[in-house]
């Protein structure tokens, strides 16, 4: 007689960059519970890795994930500026062919925070980790940013948490934080040891129209000449 044993829901991708946000194991645990894949499911050690990513403004930012266990379906990207709770809700899925995760919805021209969706869709394992690049928004600043990255599993049961979907999250720094200067505020308030810009004088008063001024040597020395001339005729 063969014993069947129910086994726990294992992880099905892992965030290879951006650094994520939190430790991963082998398999990208932990990932099942929204926005991040907070839980401590007991499949990994959830310890946050503390590491911030820094772009420029309007800079390109290289995505990877590694499936590592399939499911057709398909990835999307979105991006919360000063908190979490500004990353969109998940797609909404219907069941079908006797699955709770049968299909969701999606758009091929997404609109911020979502910076790509439908990506990698798939009917088959990929035979390798799959990549893109998403620009970021060039009116964008932040010093903490989250960049969410979700799995929708079709022909899938119920995550518990998670529903039909895993999630990875980066932590990044974009524009003033990740090391552009802030503009002066204002000219009178600026160092006055910094370096000037090229072609300038470096000074940020108004310059009084230059004036002759004749020094007692200067009559001395014209007096001087005048004799000498004299002398002469």
């Amino acid at each position: 007689m063969l014993l069947l044993v129910a086994r726990p829901s294992e992880a099905h991708f892992k965030l290879q960059s951006p650094p994520s946000w939190m430790s991963q194991d082998i398999g990208g645990s932990p990932q099942k519970l929204g926005p991040c894949g907070d839980e401590d499911d007991g499949t990994a050690a959830a310890t946050p890795t503390g590491i911030v990513t820094a772009y420029q403004v309007g800079d390109t930012v290289t995505v990877t994930i590694t499936e590592t266990i399939f499911h057709p379906g398909f990835y999307r990207i979105a991006l919360a500026v000063n908190d979490r709770s500004e990353l969109p809700p998940e797609p909404a899925t219907d069941a079908g062919n006797n699955y709770a995760c049968f299909t969701a919805v999606y758009t091929d021209t997404p609109t911020f925070p979502v910076l790509a969706d439908h990506l990698f869709p798939h009917t088959a394992p990929f035979t390798g980790p799959q990549t893109t690049t998403v620009k970021l928004p060039s009116n964008v600043t932040c010093a903490h940013c989250t960049l969410q990255i979700i799995e929708f599993m079709s022909d899938h049961g119920l995550n518990k948490p998670g529903g039909c979907f895993y999630h990875h999250c980066a932590d990044l720094a974009v524009g003033v934080d990740a090391g552009t200067p802030p503009p002066p505020a204002d000219a009178s308030t600026s160092d006055a040891g910094a370096e000037p810009e090229p072609g300038s004088s470096g000074c940020s008063c108004d310059l009084a129209p230059s004036t002759t001024t004749t020094t007692p040597v200067a009559l001395a020395l014209a007096a001087l000449a005048l004799a000498s001339r004299r002398r002469r005729s």
